[in-house]
Parts: structure tokens; sequence; C-alpha cells
């Protein structure tokens, strides 16, 4: 069963590089979702956020003084989610045999790390607890594991009035962009929550949705005729932007 996400996924930035920094710390701007409750330039004190502080997704740089990232995941008895962040592609393998998230190369492309944070929200959610607390000596250190879906039972999380629902991706007809907020439309609702169609759009499987304009990402399966300019799903027709049409033809042919 899986367990409910908090109001806010609150989250750890720890880099010794304060550009990269800088970045995440955008980049989570970005995602209504998601609350920066603090960021640090080294491992250890990381260490000390961590017993003291509720945290459910830790960004985390892998190269560090004193103490390295995939280190600290080891001292952790109960960590959060870990998302590595580095320059470094030779830790991938012991990142993964830690049951990390995800593991993202410097310079972190925007679409990428959303995916990233996505799956993150797509898997069991275990409790945060505190935050993670530190191993006794002689005691093993353990991650969560992801569990993803199969494709019918995927799902997103959206923030919506305080609180985070979840949408069945198999549910979802189309969105609409509204400046800073989208429509997610499905059979019975309209969700309406602050953020990108862009981010909304990388949180999505591309083999299912395909974006069709600037305000438009339709469900590939919900499709139920088309033309050069227009897309009818159910009684609704959606426009085909011109900087889109070649890639819509593509995908539909």
């Amino acid at each position: 069963m899986n367990t409910p996400l908090p109001v806010s996924i609150r989250c750890l930035i720890v880099d010794d590089e304060p550009p990269a920094r800088d970045i995440l710390r955008r980049y989570i701007s970005e995602m209504p979702m998601l609350e920066l409750t603090g960021e640090c330039g080294n491992a250890m004190e990381a260490l000390n956020i961590l017993q003291h502080r509720p945290v459910d997704l830790l960004f985390l740089d892998v190269r560090m003084p004193q103490l390295k990232g995939t280190e600290l995941v080891k001292i952790l008895k109960n960590p959060p989610k870990v998302i590595f962040t580095t320059a470094h592609a030779d830790y991938a393998l012991e990142g993964y045999e830690l049951d990390v998230v995800d593991y993202l190369l410097k310079p972190i492309q925007f679409d990428r790390w959303v995916k990233a944070v996505s799956k993150a929200f797509q898997t069991v959610w275990p409790p945060a607890g505190s935050a993670g607390s530190v191993a006794s000596p002689g005691g093993v250190a353990s991650a969560a594991g992801p569990h993803e879906a199969g494709r019918n039972d995927s799902f997103v999380y959206f923030r919506m009035d305080r609180k985070m629902v979840k949408v069945m991706l198999q549910d979802i007809l189309y969105v609409e962009s509204m400046k800073d907020y989208v429509k997610v439309h499905t059979a019975d609702e309209v969700i309406i929550t602050k953020q990108s169609i862009s981010s909304v759009e990388a949180m999505l499987p591309e083999q299912s949705f395909i974006r069709t304009h600037r305000s438009y990402i339709v469900n590939i399966d919900k499709i139920r005729s088309y033309t050069h300019e227009l897309i009818e799903i159910g009684k609704v027709e959606i426009p085909i932007g011109k900087l889109f049409r070649n890639g819509v033809r593509k995908v539909l042919s």
C-alpha cells in the first residue's frame, strides 16, 4: 500500500560547489510540491541536518571533502530518497547498488532532473521518519529501493488545494497551459496546479504523451481523430502548433 505523500516534499541539497547548488535551488523553485528545507556544502554538515530535520528527498553530490556522498548514504540507517548529482560517471554502479532513485550527471538539464524527481514520486514512498538516523556500530545501513508500477498502474502526483492529488496516467486526456498554471483534464475532473507545462511534459512518459502546441499535451491513446491542424479528444479540438507539426506527424503516422 502506498504511504500518502506529504503536502510538500522536503528537499535537502548537498554539494560543495555553489553554482551547482544555485541550479538545484532554481529547479526546486519550479516545482510547487517541493520545499527546500536546507542546503550545505559537505556531507558532514548534511549528516547533522539529517539527524535533526525531516527530509524526504536528498540531492547529493558524490565527490566532496571529508566524506563522499556514497559514504553518507551508507552511514544512514533510514535515509530519505536520494538522487545523486555529480560530474563523475564512475560512481554510477555504486550508486545503483545503494538503491538511489537516480544518478544525474552534471551539467544537469531541467527535463532530466524533473524525470528523476517524478521517478521518486511514482515509487512507493516510505515514511521519512525524522529524516534518516545514523546506523549504530554493526548495524546495516539500507535504502528503500524504487518499486515502479506497470504502465496501466503508473501515476503522478499534482499539488492542488494544499494536498497532493494522485492521477493515473491512463486517465489523463490532455494537459492545458494557463500562464503560471496548468489544467490536467481527465474524464471525471479537471485538476488545476501551479506548474509550468514544460515541467509536466518532463514528468510524463514520451511514449504515451505528446506536446502538440506550446499550451497543450495530449494522451496519444485518447486521440479520436486528427488533421493537419487539429486533434480531437472526445468533443474537444486541440490545436497543433506549427513548431510541433512535424513531431506530431511522425508519432501519429
